[in-house]
């Protein structure tokens, strides 16, 4: 198993490059993907360059809350409520309907507690795997989990699959058998009352743990669920892909994740997930440099998610997570500076917005 800075790092990072390389793939088909871009073997956003979106932003203000709240679960709702609004006021492209809904009520005071949506869109899955990842302690997981599912979404779906890939997230790092892992992650799955009560979930982790057994590719295990042209960004669709991913290529991080990218649909989220998790499993190392090397971010650069990871696991690694810990202020960014970078964001993506119109088809 990684050292927790190891974990933390490599799981920010596994995230970063994941949510990079599949993004300009996003809500295309598998095969119009293949016409248009190519295989996703490099970065295809900015030339050969890539862009990070939402998902990392989102792990990253999950880590910076963990370290402002210590763990304390109302402490850590109000301090995210708050990094979400702040994030919201910069501009970021691509939002999801159920996170911009959440974030304007946000924004004209409404408490992190009401501020949530019914929707079983992505978002709180983007902001889980880091707390699987950080959070040793189940039952803390488990309420930072709500208390992060809820600021944006509030159908109980959303918090049982964010649940679900936390837990995934933290069996992954402590696994001492690859093999082993979907056996017994089902069984804690079904040791978990308030998860397996769900009979459609159940369901899901059962066909996802017959398809690794058997051998089947993501791709056609995408398909053999009808998802002939793409992943959507419903959680119960995107869970089931990510498990597959990750646990068919345990120890090849990078095709895991192109794995997930060819199936289509919400490419940079299921990408973005699932290199987190195995990130965090076989560490920094893990991915390829030439991609390490491609992603060009600013101010949030992957050497300031790496000393915000840093920052992270020495907060765990020095003082146990709880209410009574001292406030400690994590790394920041400028507020100007992520409003400038957003804005020639926004300008990549609408120029990959007209040039889809434009064949081949």
């Amino acid at each position: 198993m990684n050292s927790p800075v190891d974990a933390i790092a490599g799981c920010l990072w596994g995230t970063a490059v994941g949510d990079a390389l599949g993004l300009p793939y996003e809500g295309l088909s598998r095969r119009r993907a293949a016409k248009l871009l190519g295989p996703p073997t490099r970065y295809r956003f900015l030339g050969s360059r890539g862009m990070i979106s939402d998902d990392t932003e989102h792990a990253c203000l999950v880590a910076q809350s963990l370290i402002a709240s210590q763990g304390d679960a109302g402490r850590f709702a109000n301090d995210l409520g708050y990094r979400l609004r702040r994030w919201f006021l910069t501009l970021p492209a691509g939002l999801g309907l159920a996170t911009v809904k959440a974030c304007l009520k946000l924004c004209v005071g409404v408490s992190p507690s009401s501020s949530g949506v019914f929707s079983a869109g992505n978002g709180p899955l983007m902001r889980c795997v880091i707390l699987g990842v950080a959070v040793r302690d189940r039952d803390l997981l488990r309420q930072l989990v709500k208390a992060s599912t809820h600021l944006t979404h509030t159908d109980p779906k959303a918090e049982l699959s964010a649940a679900a890939l936390a837990l995934c997230s933290r069996m992954t790092i402590e696994a001492t058998s690859e093999e082993e892992l979907p056996s017994a992650f089902l069984t804690a799955f079904m040791e978990q009352e308030h998860l397996s009560e769900d009979h459609e979930l159940r369901l899901i982790i059962g066909r996802v743990v017959q398809s690794v057994a058997i051998g089947q590719s993501t791709l056609d295990f995408a398909i053999s669920q009808g998802w002939t042209r793409g992943v959507s960004g419903y959680v119960y669709h995107t869970l089931p892909i990510v498990l597959h991913a990750a646990w068919s290529h345990p120890r090849d991080y990078a095709k895991a994740v192109q794995s997930v990218i060819e199936c289509g649909g919400d490419t940079d989220t299921t990408a973005a997930l699932v290199g987190g998790i195995l990130g965090a499993r076989l560490g920094p190392a893990a991915i390829p440099q030439e991609w390490l090397d491609g992603l060009k971010e600013w101010p949030q650069s992957l050497e300031w998610i790496r000393q915000l990871g840093e920052q992270l696991a020495e907060v765990l690694s020095t003082q146990q997570l709880g209410p009574s810990s001292p406030p400690i202020r994590p790394k920041q960014l400028p507020f100007a500076g992520l409003l400038a970078r957003n804005l020639g964001f926004l300008a990549i993506v609408i120029c990959h917005v007209i040039r889809r119109l434009l064949p081949p088809y």
